[in-house]
């Protein structure tokens, strides 16, 4: 019979098809999951009360979403009332409505946008109206343009 044994498959076991796991064939969820970073407010309370250096907050701050207030004009609203002109921005739209009521106009950017488009000699407070406000002046945001600058470029 042509070097095999004809009868053979019929002895011959097929293991069951496997289902597939979640996350694509063969994969399986992480043991211990990757821990998320901090959000802006976690990390401006936690900055506030002297558990986060500088720089790990600048390092949230600058991935993180910050709402700002918007007048009918593009750009920044500023505080002229103060000893320097500051912008107030919020880590939320909670603390953005707060401040500002619920039918304001806003707009969202990123940490590293707002030290990257705010004008010279301006500082910005985060939620004027929260719990763990935090007041920038001109100086600090000078060191934050310099903290980004010496970390994207050495």
């Amino acid at each position: 019979m042509y070097g095999y044994d004809q009868n053979a498959g019929a002895q011959q076991q097929y293991a069951p098809p496997q289902q597939q796991m979640p996350g694509g064939y063969g994969q399986q969820p992480p043991l211990y999951p990757e821990p998320s970073p901090p959000s802006l407010a976690d990390a401006v309370r936690a900055f506030t009360t002297g558990s986060m250096s500088a720089e790990d907050f600048q390092q949230v701050f600058a991935t993180s979403k910050v709402y700002c207030p918007r007048g009918d004009n593009p750009g920044f609203l500023a505080l002229h009332n103060t000893q320097q002109p500051v912008i107030p921005m919020f880590t939320s739209l909670k603390e953005l409505r707060r401040y500002a009521g619920k039918e304001s106009k806003y707009f969202v950017i990123t940490g590293a946008e707002v030290i990257d488009l705010l004008p010279t000699g301006y500082g910005f407070v985060l939620d004027m109206e929260g719990e763990h406000r935090m007041v920038f002046d001109a100086k600090a945001v000078e060191q934050m343009v310099d903290f980004a600058m010496r970390r994207m470029y050495g």
